[in-house]
């Protein structure tokens, strides 16, 4: 299969619906049920306030058609949390989930957080470790005794750049 083209590109508060339904199935791509996926829906949806702030990247086709999304969250002083990153279902395995995982590290030393904190999906946690992050633990869900594997991601210093708003 080629490689796709995209560019990645601020999120659009217009284009909300269509980022929450790539979350959506995305998620659902890894076979939950309908019961699990309603119970997450809400939790995996595009923040208004993180659009606004600039904390919500997506990857476009050259039509601008998404193909996948992020959005970091600071934490506190020291950490921000890698809060969405989800690719369409049939844009998977062609690089945009490592260059969204790239630009959510940007946005975190823009926020000036020397760590990334992510709650990974299960079926993430393999290409996070590829990424190069360090599984820290489990986070529990409250879903039927389900855990989210837990990383981190160290955030090199670099020269500094405008800080994104908190």
């Amino acid at each position: 299969m080629a490689e796709a083209t995209f560019t990645l590109r601020p999120a659009r508060d217009d284009e909300r619906a269509l980022l929450d339904d790539i979350c959506y199935r995305s998620k659902a791509h890894w076979g939950y049920d309908a019961a699990f996926m309603a119970s997450v829906r809400d939790q995996i949806r595009v923040q208004p306030d993180a659009i606004r702030f600039g904390r919500v990247w997506v990857a476009v086709d050259n039509a601008d058609r998404p193909l996948g999304v992020v959005e970091v969250d600071p934490l506190d002083a020291a950490s921000a949390d890698l809060t969405l990153l989800f690719v369409a279902p049939e844009n998977l395995r062609r690089g945009i989930g490592r260059a969204l995982y790239d630009k959510a590290r940007a946005l975190a030393r823009q926020l000036g957080a020397c760590e990334l904190l992510i709650d990974s999906d299960p079926q993430a946690a393999t290409f996070y470790a590829s990424m190069g992050a360090t599984r820290i633990g489990a986070e529990p869900t409250g879903y039927q005794g389900r855990l989210l594997p837990k990383f981190s991601a160290p955030i090199a210093a670099q020269a500094p750049s405008p800080p994104l708003t908190r």
